[in-house]
């Protein structure tokens, strides 16, 4: 009997067979080894780092998360996410949805961060509820959403269902002078390095709830430090590392937006000396921040390994969105269409994983609940998301691999001129020396990638303009041309369509198989027999 992607071969153990006693030794081990085994449920760790890019070198400082997760696992070389923004891309790792779908649009109350029509709806169908129901014991320290405890969040008393242990930060990220709501109840933070250092807090808590855990009960633990979002405040021990490291000078760094759209057209080019003294600083002190995470990864690994879990134990490394710092003259944020905001890293290992791979099939933040799902061994409930089982450990899972996929933001903007840049008027946000700003409610978009065949980006704009970007990845990695006025309308027109489909999609129809995939790929083919390459 063939087995789909969303239903789990058979677990002995739940129909009461006395299969596993009565095979052989080599089969009781391997049973034993994957999470389907009657000998026990495997145990599952998120680390979720914050605003950490793969494109501009974010990985370099995680030597000992490469070697100890990257190299005894697999590496994701095409990892995404759907939206390049913190809260909607936390909200769509916790439900496995899209952005239209969790309505979870931007980091403020009104783009309903954390707002109580997330609470009362997609909260309430997020991961570890569904682990719960499979009497996993359930952790989180870390940051949640940007405006969890605020007032109209609920405060410090709202803990989010499903969770058995809660150690979260109130509002956006801090490394010292901040608040925690443990289990509900207000915990208040220094400037104490010993005491109050976020990331070391985080790491400390956890390595407490695994001393305290109960034998035979498996565990989901998610670890969300601070690093590398700002105010990129470096343990003490860290602060003088990377003092001769500068933001990366080629690609895209910056180089003019010109046939891009408006917020990208805005930007002085060149940047100004204090730009570049300004993100150079920032990109030297994210890389500082992220080694306390590696130290993070270590300490954890070393304590399962000594509590003789490492081997039971699936470790996720991932970040919610990447990051730019220089690219099209825009000195430092996220919230963009490109490559170096929407890829993540990525990297797994866990039983059944062999180690040193590297999986080049696309997945998405989306995918990372459903195959934390699949690991715990849930029937998994309808999801946007796929899980990626199959491509890290094909002998536990066979199922489709994706070829085309959304990404989707809502700009974020303000009716009152931004203080800093009032000379631009208003509807802009997130405004950074020089008056260049990152955000703006212009700055809506929708996207399909597609890495089948050629790398190929269509995104439209919902603006004044109704501008659109198309990009051929395979002869322009660094998106300098917009070739919209050089591809045959046709395609421009199949690329709309497919567009809409998937910003209309909910649960099975997001996944890529038959038609949608089927689309992608005559669209590739057109695409690619055009003389439109940029010289």
């Amino acid at each position: 009997m063939a087995y789909s992607e969303r239903t789990p071969p058979p677990r002995h153990a739940q129909t009461g067979s006395s299969l596993c006693p009565a095979v052989s030794l080599l089969l009781v081990l391997f049973t034993c080894n994957v999470r389907y085994a009657a000998c026990g449920a495997s145990n599952i760790v998120l680390i979720l780092s914050d605003d950490q890019d793969v494109e501009l070198g974010g990985m370099t400082p995680m030597k000992k998360t490469k070697l100890l997760i990257g190299d005894a696992g697999a590496t994701f070389s095409n990892a995404y996410t759907a939206t390049a923004l913190g809260c909607p891309s936390r909200s769509s790792i916790l439900t496995g949805n899209y952005p239209h779908n969790h309505a979870v649009r931007n980091d403020s109350l009104a783009g309903n961060c954390s707002s109580p029509l997330w609470q009362k709806g997609p909260e309430t169908l997020a991961l570890p509820v569904y682990l719960s129901k499979r009497k996993y014991r359930t952790f989180f320290a870390g940051k949640y959403l940007e405006q969890y405890g605020t007032k109209e969040a609920g405060e410090f008393a709202h803990v989010p269902p499903g969770w058995d242990l809660w150690h979260a930060l109130v509002g956006d990220t801090k490394y010292y002078n901040y608040s925690l709501s443990v289990n509900g109840k207000e915990e208040k933070h220094g400037d104490s390095y010993e005491k109050d250092y976020f990331t070391d807090l985080i790491l400390n808590r956890s390595l407490e709830f695994l001393d305290k855990r109960s034998l035979g009960q498996p565990f989901f633990m998610m670890l969300s430090p601070p690093a590398a979002h700002a105010p990129w405040t470096a343990a003490p021990q860290y602060q003088k590392e990377f003092s001769d490291v500068k933001a990366p000078r080629d690609g895209s760094f910056n180089k003019p937006g010109k046939d891009k759209h408006w917020l990208l057209r805005q930007p002085p080019n060149p940047m100004a000396g204090s730009s570049m003294d300004f993100l150079d600083d920032a990109y030297r002190k994210r890389w500082q921040t992220l080694l306390s995470v590696d130290d993070m990864v270590e300490k954890l690994v070393k304590k399962l390994e000594d509590l003789k879990e490492l081997n039971n134990t699936y470790i996720f490394y991932a970040s919610d969105n990447g990051f730019h710092a220089g690219q099209f003259s825009l000195p430092i944020d996220k919230r963009q269409l490109y490559e170096f905001d929407i890829r993540v890293p990525l990297m797994v290992r866990g039983p059944g994983i062999a180690p040193k791979q590297i999986v080049k099939a696309p997945v998405l933040n989306i995918d990372l609940a459903p195959t934390i799902l699949d690991i715990s061994g849930s029937d998994l409930p309808i999801m946007d998301g796929q899980s990626f089982l199959s491509q890290m450990a094909p002998s536990l899972r066979s199922g489709p691999s994706r070829s085309c996929f959304l990404v989707e933001h809502t700009g974020e903007g303000s009716p009152v001129p931004d203080p800093a840049c009032p000379k631009l008027g208003c509807g802009l946000s997130h405004c950074l020396p020089n008056c260049v700003c990152e955000d703006s409610y212009n700055n809506t978009y929708a996207c399909v990638r597609t890495l089948v065949g050629i790398n190929l980006q269509y995104c439209e704009f919902s603006d004044n303009e109704s501008f659109v970007e198309v990009y051929n990845l395979t002869s322009d990695l660094s998106q300098l041309v917009n070739i919209v006025k050089k591809v045959d309308p046709a395609l421009l027109q199949a690329m709309n369509q497919h567009l809409i489909k998937l910003q209309s999609c909910a649960g099975s129809s997001c996944h890529d198989n038959g038609i949608n995939g089927l689309y992608c790929v005559m669209g590739c083919i057109m695409f690619n027999s055009l003389p439109h390459r940029p010289h």
